[in-house]
C-alpha cells in the first residue's frame, strides 16, 4: 500500500492511485460554467469519490469537479460549515456511521428473517389441513 502524508500530518492510503479520473480523461473535468453540471456524473461511478472531495476541501481546490461536486458546490460546504478543520476526517466519520448503520440493519433484518423461518418450522401441521 503507498503511503503519503496528508494535510493532518498522518499517513494515509493515497487514494489518487485508485482514482477514475487517473486512467481516463481526466482533463474533462476541469471545465466552467453549466458544463461542470453535465461532467460531475463521470465521478459518480468512483471508487474514491469521497476522498476526492474531502481533499478540494481541505485544500479549497477552486477550479473543476472535484468528487462529483462542482466549485460552486464546494464553496457553499465550506461556507456552510466554517467550522469544519478536517472534511477527510469528517467524510470518514460519516461513511463509518452509514456503514455501520446499514450492517446493523442487515443483520437486523437478517434475524427477524430467521424468527419468522423459526416460527414457521415449529408451527404444528392441522391433521385437516393434509389431508
Amino acid at each position: 500500500m503507498t503511503g503519503t502524508t496528508g494535510t493532518s500530518g498522518n499517513c494515509t492510503w493515497n487514494w489518487r492511485v485508485a482514482a477514475r479520473c487517473r486512467t481516463d480523461d481526466g482533463d474533462g473535468l476541469f471545465v466552467s460554467g453549466a458544463a461542470q453540471r453535465e461532467v460531475r456524473g463521470f465521478c459518480f461511478a468512483c471508487p474514491v469519490r469521497t476522498e476526492c472531495l474531502a481533499y478540494a476541501l481541505d485544500e479549497q481546490i477552486e477550479f473543476g469537479i472535484w468528487g462529483g461536486a462542482t466549485e460552486r458546490e464546494r464553496r457553499a460546504m465550506l461556507r456552510a460549515r466554517p467550522d469544519v478543520a478536517s472534511w477527510a476526517d469528517l467524510l470518514a466519520e460519516a461513511r463509518l456511521a452509514h456503514y455501520t448503520a446499514e450492517a446493523a440493519s442487515i443483520r437486523a433484518a437478517a434475524a427477524a428473517a430467521e424468527e419468522a423461518a423459526t416460527e414457521v418450522r415449529a408451527t404444528p401441521v392441522d391433521a385437516d389441513v393434509i389431508g
